[in-house]
């Protein structure tokens, strides 16, 4: 119904700033929220941030605000995830995922996932 498909992602250094991008096809109408998560090996996916299609301020997780940002450009259906500052500990493949309710910052909230996209911050 939704596919997600995100790009933007490779290997940096610390410091240095990246832009993933989130573009979204099909029934995208019957989305109403968007998110972006990460997962490091042999970790727990994270939520990271989330913004809504009609307005609204976006939520972020604690250790990202100052560096992160989550945008959308609605005409284009796409999402974005821009990081400055990057750390290693940002290094996961980071996902885009669609809700067709309220936004959340859990898993559950979510109904569509994107196949995710490497992130790789070297020291």
């Amino acid at each position: 119904q939704v596919q997600l498909v995100e790009s933007g992602g490779g290997l940096v250094q610390a410091g240095d700033s990246l832009r993933l991008s989130c573009a979204a096809s099909g029934r995208t109408l019957s989305t109403s929220a968007m998110a972006w998560f990460r997962q490091a090996p042999g970790k727990e996916r994270e939520f990271v941030a989330a913004i809504s299609w009609s307005g609204g301020r976006p939520t972020y997780k604690d250790s990202v605000k100052g560096r992160i940002t989550i945008s959308r450009d609605a005409a284009k259906n796409t999402v974005y995830l821009q990081m400055n500052s990057l750390k290693p500990e940002d290094t996961a493949v980071y996902y885009c995922a669609a809700s067709i309710g309220l936004m959340t910052q859990t898993r559950a909230g979510y109904r569509y996932w994107g196949q995710g996209t490497q992130v790789t911050v070297s020291s």
